[in-house]
């Protein structure tokens, strides 16, 4: 090994202090790397110390690796009440600890040794293939590992906190791919979202190409093939199936971490497939209140909001279009149904049919505003 090297140190009487070096060192056996928290690494492997009976004291000791030395643990495996761990020293200006460990009988004993390690990493990625209708797709996710921590792991278990554990070794400066998830013909919705705050209301006054941003939506749930744990946030990348046996990009997101039950929404791009025009046509002040001096202390609105929706595809097509109503309001009425995505926030799911358009009129209040 090229961090640890654990010697076992004999106390040979009560008195004596000197750290005494076994010539046969303890060689590693099962060793996990746990992926469970994404900022930071958890090492835990088995060992076989070789005890004598009485006291006893192991070294353990790194160079040339970050290893948090707060997060080292010693457990002993079996006959817990016949081994045990009496205390932990840290030597001066040492990378390096010593356990003092209590013995019934000389033995051999199986240890379990834990610890944080650094500049071992771990990225998550996608890969969609969506079929011609854009309907469903062909998921793959990867877990892409990386170590540069100085150490080699021969054979080690790879587990994430999810999904099966790989039985993969991985050597100091490699870069390992593995596929954890694959799953065929999930259903996949494609959204097109019109957000009034970012986008602008007019597109054709605008100068340049003003386009929609498109998304595949894909539930995490067991209907969708999926559902068995929450997907971890990772790059996504999505191509399509061009009919004639090849594929084409359609883009590139990140999306975060997936609960189960949740949705995965993935960026694809900006569609002029759908046109959304949308204007203020009333915006005047009502109900003032005046101060003594006869200056507008408060006042509410009224206003009206329409839009214009055109779907160009020969197919329907379903856009989400957000709004925002700032401060205290209440909705005179709409033509649309809505969801209150937070206080401020109106979400309306509307579904477009083939080359055709729908109206959208909102009139509200708000109240209470200042000058």
């Amino acid at each position: 090994m090229k961090y640890i090297i654990t010697t076992l140190l004999l106390i040979v009487s009560a008195t004596t202090h000197a750290r005494i070096k076994m010539v046969a060192l303890p060689e590693r056996g099962q060793t996990d790397i746990r992926l469970d928290n994404p900022d930071a690494t958890l090492i835990e492997e088995e060992r076989v110390l070789t005890l004598q009976q009485g006291i006893n004291q192991v070294d353990f000791s790194w160079k040339g690796v970050n290893i948090d030395s707060d997060s080292i643990r010693l457990t002993v495996l079996g006959n817990a009440d016949e081994t045990v761990l009496l205390n932990v020293s840290y030597p001066p200006n040492e990378q390096a600890l010593v356990w003092e460990i209590a013995s019934t009988s000389a033995k051999e004993q199986p240890v379990r040794i834990s610890y944080l390690l650094s500049y071992i990493d771990r990225l998550v990625t996608y890969k969609m293939v969506a079929d011609k209708a854009e309907s469903k797709v062909d998921l793959k996710s990867y877990l892409v590992l990386r170590n540069f921590s100085g150490e080699d792991f021969e054979n080690a278990r790879v587990l994430l906190d999810y999904g099966e554990a790989f039985e993969r070794g991985i050597q100091h400066e490699e870069t390992k791919q593995m596929l954890f998830l694959k799953a065929g013909e999930v259903p996949v919705e494609k959204i097109w979202t019109f957000d009034a705050a970012k986008l602008p209301w007019d597109p054709e006054r605008e100068k340049g190409n003003v386009g929609i941003p498109v998304s595949y939506k894909i539930a995490n749930t067991q209907e969708s093939g999926l559902g068995r744990f929450a997907l971890n946030g990772g790059k996504a990348r999505v191509y399509q199936d061009d009919g004639s046996g090849g594929t084409i990009v359609l883009g590139e997101d990140r999306p975060g971490l997936v609960p189960v039950g949740e949705e995965m929404e993935v960026y694809i791009g900006d569609s002029r497939d759908i046109v959304v025009t949308q204007k203020k046509m009333t915006d005047r002040q009502i109900n003032l209140r005046k101060n003594s001096r006869n200056d507008v202390v408060l006042y509410d609105t009224d206003e009206l909001i329409t839009a214009k929706i055109e779907n160009f595809k020969d197919t329907p097509a379903r856009l989400t279009l957000i709004q925002h109503i700032d401060g205290q309001w209440d909705m005179e009425a709409c033509n649309m149904e809505y969801e209150l995505e937070d206080a401020s926030t109106l979400k309306f799911e509307i579904e477009l049919p083939a080359n055709g358009k729908k109206d959208f009129e909102m009139h509200y209040h708000r109240r209470n505003i200042r000058p």
